[in-house]
């Protein structure tokens, strides 16, 4: 069985390398003519460093990245909120989503597939036993992933609707060499009357990523309205020297009325679009692409019903919904639009984030380590292992037992095969391809037979 994934961005490119260190065929089509340069999105957060472990496709990032130490927060001046990233494991990593992309091209290449470049797809045809689709060629599969983006063809041309309202208007970006009294450890925003303004310091010995609101609609020079906003909104002078990319784009907030239909499944920005407030776009389509691949996996390796493939929905679109949510929110505070928006943030909300309890449960926000399945379809566990999720297992199954002769090692294997990896460990529990807790409990082999039974095959 053959794969199709439409787009070769972070999500396509990640479905492609679980699947494929899995055995399953794949092939990755993508309309543009060739590797995106450009910086884009920016920042791997520590859940989606764990996802490109677990496929093997960190790579050398974290030497060519930047850890994130702090995120600061500046209103007339005064420091209002200090979030300390360096005392929590795993702070993340600052660099840009064609890093990532390339990373994960060239695992895609060591495990022995492709993407083929300037294949747009413009029909899309279902039948009883696969997807059949046009790109300059006519093209066989038995699943098609879309992972085209938020402007994506395969959701289009299936039919699922995209609802959603702006949230904002129109943002500036730009990756700009400059100099300036700025420490480069941390993310820096300063949020004013006038607007925001946020600075992310990016590999290189003086390149930064700035970003600032800017009302209205008419053409604009990006580098030149920041040059210009830079000493209002942050009170201080720099020296901009050249610049390597610019954006302008409106905030909107959507989320795609399914996930699937039929033999088609979306993934990533065809799913859902949000605030980039915080990051979390690129790493959520990650996980999105690991939650759909190791299930898709299953089930065509024969050790899995096709049932399973309806979790994928309801696991990943809760969460969708809560960063939909929380990035909206995040938005609506940052920009602190209107009077009193202003004064509850600067006087009641920022200097919260200070408390120590609350600095704890954004960093699970925000890194993404505290999404759960525990309210899932799939028991009443869920939770991330926070010791057995960090550590790459090739995207398999772990069984953890108190010895290698353990009874439940030869339940387990029945279900799955070479597709587990057994551990010795105090605990006996079985954990995810994608790091999350699906049983434990009392010792009963009886008990797992029935767990997997009723997962895999019902």
């Amino acid at each position: 069985m053959t794969v199709l994934i439409a787009g070769a961005g972070p999500t396509g490119l990640t479905a492609a390398c679980a699947l494929m260190q899995r055995g399953v065929p794949v092939r990755v089509l993508d309309a543009a003519e060739g590797p995106a340069t450009t910086s884009r999105a920016l920042g791997v957060q520590p859940r989606g460093a764990e996802v490109l472990n677990r496929v093997n496709a960190m790579g050398d990032l974290p030497g060519r990245g930047m850890d994130i130490d702090f995120v600061k927060a500046i209103v007339d001046g005064r420091v209002v909120m200090h979030l300390h990233m360096d005392r929590w494991k795993g702070r993340g990593l600052l660099i840009g989503q064609s890093e990532v992309e390339k990373s994960l091209r060239d695992r895609l290449s060591a495990l022995g597939g492709k993407v083929e470049w300037g294949a747009r797809i413009t029909d899309i045809t279902q039948h009883e036993h696969g997807v059949t689709v046009r790109a300059g060629e006519r093209i066989e599969g038995d699943w098609l992933l879309g992972c085209d983006g938020a402007h994506s063809t395969v959701r289009k041309l299936v039919g699922i609707d995209f609802p959603g309202v702006p949230l904002a208007e129109r943002f500036l970006l730009a990756d700009v060499h400059l100099d300036w009294p700025l420490p480069r450890e941390g993310v820096t925003a300063w949020l004013g009357r006038d607007g925001m303004f946020a600075a992310f310091p990016l590999p290189g010995k003086d390149l930064w990523r700035l970003q600032a609101d800017l009302p209205g609609a008419d053409p604009v020079d990006v580098v030149a309205a920041l040059k210009a906003m830079l000493p209002d909104r942050t009170g201080l002078r720099a020296d901009f020297r050249s610049c390597d990319w610019t954006s302008s784009f409106t905030i909107h907030r959507r989320l795609a009325g399914t996930y699937r239909r039929g033999r088609v499944f979306l993934a990533g920005d065809a799913a859902h679009v949000h605030s980039p407030f915080s990051g979390q776009g690129m790493n959520t389509g990650m996980g999105d692409a690991e939650n759909l691949a190791w299930k898709l996996a299953m089930v065509v390796n024969g050790r899995a019903g096709a049932r399973l493939l309806d979790t994928y929905e309801r696991e990943r679109r809760p969460i969708a919904e809560e960063v939909l949510s929380g990035t909206s929110a995040l938005t609506s505070f940052a920009l602190g639009l209107g009077f009193w928006r202003r004064l509850l943030r600067d006087t009641v909300i920022l200097p919260l984030l200070a408390l120590p309890f609350v600095e704890r449960k954004m960093f699970g926000q925000w890194s993404q380590l505290a999404i759960s399945y525990r309210r899932g379809p799939l028991g009443p566990h869920g939770d991330r292992d926070p010791e057995i999720a960090p550590d790459w297992t090739d995207g398999r199954w772990v069984l953890a037992v108190p010895t290698d002769h353990d009874p439940h090692v030869a339940v387990a294997r029945q279900f799955l095969g070479e597709d587990l990896l057994v551990r010795t460990g105090p605990e006996l529990k079985l954990v995810r391809p994608d790091g999350h807790l699906a049983w434990h409990g009392r010792p009963s082999p009886a008990r797992l037979r029935a767990w997997l039974h009723a997962t895999l095959t019902s």
